[in-house]
C-alpha cells in the first residue's frame, strides 16, 4: 500500500510517498520539501500571498520529484492525500487542487487530511507507537495537549490561551533582531547564553488544567530587553537562554498536568509524544525526556526532518485513514481552521 501526500498549508511546498510493505513495516519512499524561508525572511514572517504564489510555481515539480525519487508512476500508488487545513487557505487550495487532479486522472481514492493529524500520527510512522498516547503538539500556530486514542479519535486536554510556543519564539527573535525563522535563531543564541541571568515567569505553572500561556513571558522578556538596552551580544544570548529555559519549564509542567488529566479521564498512555516544528528544539526534547522517565514512559519525538511541515506526515495520515476506509469525495474544502476533534473518525 502506497500513498502520495501533499502539504502546502504554510511556507513549505512538500510531497512524499509513504508505503507499508507486506511485513507491515512503514517506509518513506520519498520526501521532497521546498522551503520558502528566503522569500519571507525580509518580512520577518510568512506573507500569505507570496506563499500561495510560490506553491503554485513549485507544486508540479515537487510532486514529480517525489515520484521520481520513489521510482514509481502515478498509476502505482493506492491513494492521494493532501492537507486540507488548517492553514493559510490560499496555499491549502493549491495542494488540495493538485491532489484532486491526480486522484481524478489516476482513478485513485482521495483523502483530505487534517494537517494537525499529520503531526499527531507521525510517531506511528517512525516508531510504531501504540494507541493511546499523550501528544504535546507544539508549532508556530498550535500548542495543545491531546490524548490520541486512535485515528480520528482525539481528546483535547489543554491548549494555549494566547500565543503558541513557536509564535512566542518568533516574536522574541524579531524583538532581539535575530533572523527569521525565530525558533532556530533563539535556540542557537541560547547555546552560548546564561539561562540563570534573568528570572522570567513560568505562566500557568502548577495549575491543574493543562492549559498554556506565553504572552506574559514574552512581555517579561521585552521589558527586560528595554531596561538593559542597548543590548550587547552577551545580553541577547542570555535573554534567549533565560527565555528558552522558562519555556522548557512551562512545557514540562503543563505536560505533567496533561499526564494527570489523561489518567483522570481513564486513558493510560503508552508513550509521551512531542510533535510539530518546535519539537526540533533540543532543550525542549531533553526536558520532556526527563519528564517521561519520571512518569515511567518512553518519549518519542520525530526525526528533525519530520518535525516541520512535510509531505511524509500527510501521506502517512492518509495511509492510516485509507486502511480504515476513510476516504473523501472531490467536494472536500480548504479549511483555514479545523480542530482535530472535528475530523471524521473511524466507526
Amino acid at each position: 500500500m502506497r500513498v502520495l501526500g501533499i502539504e502546502t498549508t504554510c511556507d513549505e511546498t512538500a510531497a512524499a510517498i509513504v508505503g507499508v510493505d507486506r511485513a507491515g513495516e512503514a517506509k518513506i519512499l520519498s520526501n521532497e520539501i521546498l522551503s520558502q524561508i528566503a522569500a519571507h525572511a525580509a518580512y520577518g514572517g510568512v506573507v500569505p500571498e507570496i506563499a500561495a504564489r510560490a506553491h503554485v510555481e513549485a507544486i508540479d515539480r515537487i510532486v514529480a520529484r517525489a515520484f521520481e525519487t520513489a521510482g514509481l508512476k502515478a498509476s502505482e500508488i493506492d491513494a492521494v492525500a493532501a492537507a486540507a487545513g488548517p492553514g493559510l487557505v490560499g496555499g491549502v487550495m493549491v495542494g488540495l487542487t493538485s491532489a484532486k487532479a491526480i486522484a481524478l486522472v489516476t482513478g485513485k481514492p482521495f483523502i483530505a487530511v487534517n494537517h494537525l493529524e499529520g503531526h499527531a500520527l507521525t510517531a506511528r510512522l517512525t516508531d510504531d507507537v501504540a494507541f493511546p498516547y499523550l501528544l504535546l503538539l507544539v508549532s508556530g500556530g498550535h500548542t495543545q495537549l491531546l490524548a490520541v486514542r486512535g485515528v480520528g479519535d482525539y481528546v483535547r486536554l489543554g491548549t494555549t490561551i494566547d500565543d503558541a510556543v513557536g509564535e512566542a519564539f518568533d516574536k522574541i527573535a524579531k524583538m532581539l533582531g535575530l533572523p527569521y525563522p525565530g525558533g532556530p535563531s533563539v535556540e542557537r543564541e541560547a547555546l552560548n547564553g546564561d539561562s540563570e541571568r534573568f528570572e522570567f515567569p513560568r505562566p500557568m505553572s502548577g495549575r491543574p488544567k493543562p492549559d498554556f500561556s506565553l504572552s506574559g513571558l514574552k512581555t517579561a522578556v521585552r521589558l527586560m530587553a528595554e531596561r538593559i538596552a542597548p543590548l550587547s551580544d552577551r545580553d541577547v544570548a542570555d535573554l534567549c537562554a533565560s527565555f528558552q529555559a522558562a519555556v522548557v519549564d512551562v512545557l514540562v509542567d503543563r505536560t505533567r498536568a496533561g499526564l494527570r488529566a489523561c489518567r483522570e479521564a481513564g486513558i493510560s498512555p503508552s508513550t509521551l509524544v512531542v510533535a510539530g516544528g518546535v519539537a526540533a528544539n533540543q532543550a525542549i526534547r531533553s526536558g520532556l525526556t526527563r519528564l517521561a522517565t519520571e512518569a515511567g514512559l518512553p518519549m518519542v519525538a520525530p526525526p528533525l526532518v519530520l518535525c516541520g511541515d512535510n509531505g511524509a506526515m500527510i501521506a502517512w495520515a492518509g495511509l492510516e485513514r485509507l486502511r480504515l476506509g476513510l476516504v473523501d469525495d472531490m467536494g472536500a474544502l480548504a479549511r483555514p481552521r479545523w480542530p482535530l476533534d472535528e475530523i471524521k473518525a473511524a466507526g
